[in-house]
């Protein structure tokens, strides 16, 4: 959809996806440990990964989007459809391989996240399991036995992720590649 300043949101985006995310975690650390509390939380990680995910799902969209011919819409509302339910009942259907795709690549970004988990949570309850591996290791002992087995085990629910959903992922990928 065209409106005023489509560019220049596009360009935040970006420039928030160019941003490094180290710069992000001292402020966050005092904005989480001060006036808001949520230092050890849940919430506390749920935050960044929103920065982290949401300009790799909006640019991915965007060029989905955009490829997608503005005629199916236009048919929808010659017959009687309203905008809103042309993009309900049209559009967002034809795009379920490309939002498909978006959610499996944000959440694999997500779930690979180790530097706001070190750093914004404190206790191994709110902590995630790529912080909880390199506890194994102690001071002068590195446990490469340990580790290697629960890398192994907290990649296996990506694996299988992976190959159960890899048509959709294929396809959403690849669907505005080749234009006929």
């Amino acid at each position: 959809m065209k409106f005023a300043g489509k560019f220049a949101v596009l360009a935040i985006i970006l420039s928030v996806n160019m941003f490094p995310f180290i710069a992000l975690v001292g402020p966050l650390y005092v904005l989480f440990t001060g006036p808001i509390y949520i230092y050890n939380t849940y919430t506390a990680l749920i935050i960044p990964d929103l920065l982290l995910a949401l300009p790799l799902t909006i640019w991915f969209l965007n060029s989905f989007f955009h490829d997608l011919p503005p005629d199916l819409e236009e048919a929808a509302r010659v017959d009687g459809a309203s905008r809103l339910r042309a993009l309900w009942e049209v559009i967002v259907p034809l795009t379920a391989p490309g939002v498909f795709a978006a959610a499996i690549l944000s959440f694999i970004a997500v779930w690979n996240d180790f530097l706001f988990g070190l750093n914004l949570t404190s206790d191994e309850s709110a902590q995630p399991v790529t912080v909880g591996i390199t506890r194994f290791n102690s001071e002068h002992v590195i446990a490469y036995g340990q580790l290697a087995a629960a890398s192994i085990i907290v990649t296996i629910p990506l694996v299988v992720l992976v190959l159960f959903l890899q048509r959709r992922i294929v396809s959403g990928l690849t669907a505005g590649a080749v234009k006929g």
